[in-house]
Formats: C-alpha cells, structure tokens, sequence
C-alpha cells in the first residue's frame, strides 16, 4: 500500500504523474492519492481579486490565513485539480474517484478559528480562519473503495465538529490518510529533488534521514513549505509508516524513479533503506514488467 502526495506547486508534472500511477495501479498496487492546490489557488484568488494572505506562524512554519471568502475560492481551486487529476486517469484506463475530506465525513478535522501570526517581534491575531488540523480519517471508507478497484484521489478538506469544511494541509492529509491504512510508505511529490542542504541548490540533496534525527533536520535545513512536509513525514512515522520519500516530481515516472532511490528518504531506524523500497511494495497481481 502506497500513498503518494502530488503538490500543487505547478511545477508538477501531471501528466508524467497519472501516467505513473497508472503503471503502479496496473502492477497490482494499491494506491491513494492525495493532492495540493495552491498554485490554482493563488490564480484564482487573483483572478476573484482576493490576493492570498500569508503568514508566519511563531513557530516558523508559513501559513495561508482563510477567511470564509478565501475557503470558498478554496473548494473552488482543488475541486478543479481534484476533478483534472481524476479526468486523466480515467482516460488511462484508471478507475479514479475523486473525493475531499467532506466527502462520506472521509475526514475529521478541528477548526483553527485564529492564527497567530508573527511579524517581526510583534505578534499578531487574525480572526475567523476557516483552517484546520487533521483528527481522523475513515480508513473503512477508504478500504472498500480500495478493495472494489477504485483509486481514491483527495483533495486537502476536511470536516469540522460543526460540519463546517476546513482547509487542511495536503502533506498532513497524506500523513493521515497513510497512517489510517497502514500504507507500508508515503510518498510526496515536490518541486525539488528532496531536502536540500544549501537550498536551493539541487546538488546538496540530503538522500537519508533517520526518524529520531527527524526535527534536527527540520531546524537546520528546511525553509519556507518544506517545513510542513517533513513535519508530515515526522506525523507518518509516528502512525506507523514504515518509509517516506521526499522526492522530484517535475520528471518523467516520478513514483517509480523515487522508488528507484531518488530523493530523501526519511525511516525510523537502520541504513541502506534507499535500495528496499521495491521489495516493501507488494502488488497483488502484476500485468506490465517492473523497472
């Protein structure tokens, strides 16, 4: 079982992507996708005349404040790249359904309602943010579409206590998601090769990371939305994922070069893990070749 996260960067090569997942699915394997939005969001947020707002949190991580408005544009921008995800792999042959967190109640989340932003030694409170934290996934759900052939594709919604839709982190999402299926690995798709040692030069690739040096990392080497997703990969460990890659999503078979070992490999314990994930992965049935 594999979940794999597409970012919404733009940089992303869909189309390599879908191609990809079709090859895996028709492997035998069992794939979720989660997927981002924001470079969609950011267009249309413009286009509506309602720029993004974005801050920083005193922790450090960045942060996009949504108002009711903003949650609307939202819904809008990753129901289109929900909905364009699921459209080509359909015509791959891939039976996808597309789904958000509000969708069966698939996910639970708690409403923010403010977020404390910093901005510089000040601190400041912004009111009525419809942002949230992931609770709980329906893995039952999400299982029995598995089981009858579907391949389930998410967008970053989830629903509050109130039955309010919230904006959720895609790359917390994916976490979850892989953690309610005890995925053997979860792996998110970005617009670098990985976590870079001196960003943003590709040649300083950092190609392993063991768990428990996890937030040693964090604090040394990530910046801006790299943060959140090795905060993701730190959450998916701690629900029982054995493996996660941080890896290229601009190139031609982004999922299979990962699992080939390309990228930053993230696993509780041990060395050497950048030639096993092959083995981990076990389809089902198998009608092309593997690499």
């Amino acid at each position: 079982m594999l979940v794999v996260k597409f970012g919404g960067n733009g940089n992303l090569n869909m189309d390599s992507f879908c191609a990809d997942v079709a090859f895996m699915v028709r492997n035998g394997y069992k794939l979720a996708v989660v997927h981002g939005g924001s470079k969609e969001m950011d267009a249309l947020s413009e286009k509506l005349g309602k720029p993004p707002l974005f801050v920083t949190t005193p922790s450090g991580f960045q942060s996009r404040y949504t108002d009711r408005e903003t949650l609307e544009i939202f819904i809008m921008a990753v129901g289109k790249v929900n909905k364009l995800l699921v459209e080509k792999l359909q015509k791959l042959g891939i039976n996808a359904i597309g789904l958000s967190g509000l969708d069966g109640r698939l996910i639970r989340g708690k409403r923010k309602g403010v977020i404390i932003a910093q901005e510089g030694e000040k601190k400041k409170v912004l009111k009525g943010d419809y942002g949230g934290t992931v609770e709980e996934v329906d893995a039952k759900l999400l299982s029995l579409l598995l089981e009858r052939g579907y391949t389930p594709v998410i967008a970053p919604l989830a629903l509050s206590e109130e039955g309010e839709a919230l904006n959720v982190d895609g790359d917390r999402v994916a976490a979850a998601v892989a953690g309610a299926l005890k995925a053997q690995a979860l792996l998110i798709l970005t617009g670098v090769p990985g976590l870079l040692r001196n960003f943003p030069d590709e040649s300083t690739l950092i190609p392993e990371i063991p768990g428990e040096k996890l937030e040693e990392y964090i604090e040394l080497y990530a910046r801006g939305r790299m943060k959140k997703k090795l905060l993701g990969a730190a959450e998916a460990l701690r629900q029982g994922v054995h493996l996660v890659i941080l890896a290229d999503g601009r190139v031609e078979n982004p999922i299979r070069r990962a699992l080939e070992g390309h990228g930053t490999f993230i696993k509780q314990g041990g060395e050497g893990w950048t030639t096993l994930p092959w083995k981990m992965l076990t389809p089902a049935a198998s009608t092309e070749s593997t690499p």
